[in-house]
């Protein structure tokens, strides 16, 4: 009876890190999408990711709006703010350099972390929708309802992404500018264009990202702060530019901090990330997936 109680739990445990995975999958997908493409590691994310939060938590707080139909507004709005930043700041400082665009978005970070504690304060704030609490059992294990909910609609958004970059003209620029800059221009690419789009986009996704977290994380201006580490690390553990690798990359974290914290302890979750973080920074510093040429 212990062995089966023992073996339920790491069934448990597996289906957990699963299911945090595929969140951190989507969170990193943008950070990735911006390196392969741009060239350039966007410290603003997780900024937009904390915004993506806050839209939901007020449309579901104010205007009744469930937290998944909050998902296509929290798109508009980051889209709109990210596309806008892009062509009016960051694409002025790209002929500068790799080190002053990594400034320059350190700073609009910390612009927007501060803006968002000034308009919203400190407090923790927490989208709880009717249908919380709910789960669902399957062969002897709790799945909760609303965390296999956001899997799946995690997973919707990456297939939509996927289809979007491989079956439409403005996906195949996209990945025209990624591979080759220059050989894009000469056929016509309109290279700023392409480069103020997938910024947008990154920033969409990672915000939808945060609307999706709100709904399992409490919200303060500074939640983005802990993702932007986790994301880092996925990227690097995927791979630079690898939207496939940011997924296999997050399923990894999200079953390491899982097992972490079940079987040695919660406080160490970030430290073993940290670890796989370092050991493939030694052995395969392009990651998974990743390729030589992206960095």
């Amino acid at each position: 009876m212990p062995n089966k109680e023992i073996n339920m739990g790491a069934y448990q445990t597996i289906i957990n890190g699963i299911l945090l995975g595929g969140l951190y999958g989507l969170a990193s997908i943008g950070f990735s999408l911006i390196w392969g493409v741009m060239n350039i590691i966007d410290l603003a994310q997780g900024a937009y990711l904390t915004l993506g939060a806050y839209i939901t938590f007020y449309l579901f707080q104010f205007a009744g709006i469930d937290p998944f139909l909050s998902l296509p507004i929290s798109a508009i709005l980051l889209f709109a703010l990210a596309y806008l930043i892009e062509f009016l700041f960051i694409s002025r400082i790209l002929k500068y350099g790799f080190i002053m665009v990594l400034v320059m978005t350190y700073g609009l970070n910390l612009l927007l972390q501060n803006g968002m504690l000034a308009a919203f304060s400190a407090d923790y704030r927490s989208v709880v929708p009717s249908y919380s609490g709910q789960a669902i059992t399957l062969a002897g294990l709790d799945i909760p309802a609303i965390r296999l909910s956001i899997f799946l609609v995690a997973f919707l958004l990456v297939a939509l992404l996927t289809l979007f970059l491989n079956r439409s003209r403005t996906g195949s620029a996209i990945r025209a500018v990624a591979l080759n800059r220059t050989a894009a221009s000469l056929v016509g690419v309109k290279t700023g264009n392409i480069y103020a789009l997938t910024y947008g986009l990154s920033a969409a996704l990672v915000g939808m990202a945060g609307s999706l977290i709100s709904m399992v994380y409490s919200i303060t201006p500074f939640l983005g702060g802990a993702f932007m580490t986790k994301i880092f690390v996925i990227t690097v553990l995927g791979g630079f530019g690898s939207i496939p690798g940011a997924i296999i990359g997050g399923l990894i974290l999200g079953m390491i901090e899982s097992v972490t914290a079940f079987y040695i302890a919660p406080g160490l979750m970030n430290a073993f990330g940290f670890i796989l973080l370092v050991l493939i920074l030694v052995f395969r510093p392009q990651g998974l997936l990743g390729k030589k040429f992206y960095g």
